[in-house]
C-alpha cells in the first residue's frame, strides 16, 4: 500500500500590502519597473517625473492614477510635492538623474561641482522633505553604481561622485532614523538610459556582458526592482550599500 502526498500551494501575504511607495523618476527604466513590482506586492504607488505624457503612460502601465510632474532638482517643486501628499507614505525610491562621463580636463569648474554634488544634494533634499511624510520604519532608497569605483580614462569625476554616496547614505540613515536609508549600487542595467548613453554600441555591450559576466546574462531593471522592494520590506536594513551588477566589477 502506498500513500501519496498532494503538494500544497503556500500562499504568502504581499510584502508591501497597504503601503505607499513614491518613485522619484518613475516614468521609465528602474523606477517604472520598481513601481510595477511594488504594485504586484500590494502597494499603492505615486509616480513622479518631468514629462507629463510619459508619466500618464507609465501610470496606465502599472495601474495607478497617482502622478506628479515636476523637476526633482528644483528644491521648491520637490518641497511642494511632499507638502501636498494627501496621506503618509512608506517608501521612496530616487532614480532621477544619471551619470556624466567625460575626461576631467574637458569639464569646467561648475560642471565638476554639479557632478560631485548633484546626487547628494538631491538625496538630501528628498530626505529632508520626506522625513515628516514617511512612516517610521519606511525606507528611502537611492541609486548609485559600481562602475565608477574603477579609475579609468573617460570616467571623469564619476569615480569621486560614486565614492561619496555610501558614507552619505550611512550618515543620513543615522540622522533620519527610524526612517531607513539605503543605497543600491548597480552596474550596467539594460534600460532606456543605458541605450541613450551607448547609442549604436548597445548590442555590442550586451553581448560582451553575456559572455563575461558570471551570471551569463545582462542585468535588467526587474532585477534591480526586486532588490529595491526587498530593501523596502526588510525592516532590518539601513545605512548599507547593496551591489547588483552580475559580478561586473570583478571581471572588467
Amino acid at each position: 500500500m502506498t500513500s501519496e502526498t498532494t503538494p500544497v500551494a503556500v500562499q504568502r501575504e504581499p510584502e508591501l500590502a497597504g503601503q505607499t511607495v513614491v518613485l522619484i523618476g518613475g516614468s521609465a527604466g528602474i523606477g517604472l519597473e520598481t513601481a510595477r513590482r511594488a504594485r504586484m506586492e500590494g502597494a499603492d504607488v505615486i509616480l513622479t517625473g518631468r514629462n507629463p505624457d510619459r508619466l500618464e503612460a507609465a501610470a496606465a502601465d502599472v495601474g495607478t492614477q497617482r502622478t506628479a510632474a515636476f523637476d526633482a532638482n528644483d528644491p521648491a517643486a520637490l518641497r511642494r510635492f511632499f507638502e501636498d501628499l494627501p496621506t503618509p507614505v512608506d517608501h521612496v525610491l530616487v532614480t532621477a538623474g544619471g551619470p556624466r562621463y567625460a575626461p576631467l580636463l574637458e569639464m569646467d569648474s561648475d560642471e565638476v561641482r554639479r557632478q560631485l554634488s548633484d546626487h547628494i544634494v538631491l538625496g538630501l533634499e528628498v530626505g529632508r522633505n520626506a522625513a515628516n511624510t514617511m512612516r517610521p520604519g519606511g525606507a528611502l532608497v537611492f541609486m548609485g553604481g559600481t562602475g565608477g569605483r574603477r579609475i579609468g580614462h573617460g570616467l571623469g569625476i564619476a569615480s569621486a561622485a560614486t565614492a561619496a554616496l555610501p558614507p552619505f547614505t550611512a550618515a543620513l540613515a543615522l540622522e533620519l532614523a527610524p526612517i531607513r536609508v539605503n543605497l543600491i549600487a548597480a552596474g550596467f542595467v539594460d534600460t532606456p538610459l543605458s541605450a541613450s548613453l551607448l547609442g549604436d554600441r548597445l548590442d555590442e555591450r550586451r553581448n560582451e556582458l553575456r559572455a563575461k559576466l558570471p551570471i551569463g546574462r545582462v542585468v535588467g531593471p526587474a532585477d534591480v526592482a526586486a532588490l529595491a522592494v526587498h530593501i523596502m520590506s526588510n525592516t532590518a536594513l539601513t545605512g548599507a550599500t547593496y551591489d547588483i551588477d552580475g559580478g561586473q566589477q570583478f571581471v572588467f
